[in-house]
C-alpha cells in the first residue's frame, strides 16, 4: 500500500484459508488458532492479550465463534469509546 506499506510491513502476516473448496489451506479460523495450526505455521507463538490485538470481520456465526474465542483467551472486548484486545467489525446485517 502507498501509504501505509512502510508502516505495517513486518507487522502484519496473511494467512489465507478457505472452508468449502479445495485449496492449500483450509479449516475455520476459530480451529485453526484453538489446535494451534495457525500459529505454528506462522511460526508466531499462541494469541496473548499482553501481546496482541484482533480484529474480527466476518458472518454473524464467525463473529460469534471469534468473539466467544478471544474471551475465552482472556482478551477483553474494545469499542470506539473503550480500548480493549479486540474489535469487531458488524459489516452485516441481521435479519
Amino acid at each position: 500500500h502507498e501509504f501505509l506499506g512502510e508502516i505495517v510491513s513486518g507487522k502484519l502476516e496473511y494467512y489465507p484459508t478457505v472452508t468449502r473448496e479445495p485449496f492449500e489451506r483450509q479449516g475455520r479460523i476459530p480451529e485453526l488458532v484453538t489446535s494451534g495450526q495457525m500459529a505454528r505455521e506462522l511460526g508466531l507463538p499462541q494469541l496473548n492479550p499482553e501481546t496482541d490485538r484482533v480484529m474480527i470481520c466476518g458472518s454473524p456465526a464467525m463473529l460469534r465463534d471469534l468473539k466467544h474465542l478471544c474471551e475465552s483467551l482472556g482478551f477483553k472486548e474494545g469499542n470506539t469509546s473503550t480500548p480493549g484486545d479486540f474489535v469487531i467489525e458488524r459489516a452485516f446485517a441481521e435479519s
